[in-house]
């Protein structure tokens, strides 16, 4: 599995990603709704976390550096 996902596009996958998971533990549990968004969130963590997004491979897209 290579790089495809880097710098800045990392850090703001992992910021959302937490941000959206946070959902889960501390908001309104009466609605459901933020539930739903919070593991949704678990996404754009993973992918910021291992650098590697499926739909930038899919699509050809790549924003970490060439090595």
């Amino acid at each position: 599995m290579t790089c495809n996902v880097g710098g800045i596009d990392r850090i703001i996958r992992i910021i959302a990603g937490a941000f959206l998971l946070s959902l889960v533990f501390v908001g309104d549990q009466i609605i459901g709704a933020n539930v739903v968004w919070g593991w949704i969130g678990i996404v754009p963590l993973a992918t910021g976390i291992f650098k590697f997004c499926p739909a930038y491979a899919i699509f050809g897209l790549k924003t970490c550096s060439a090595k």
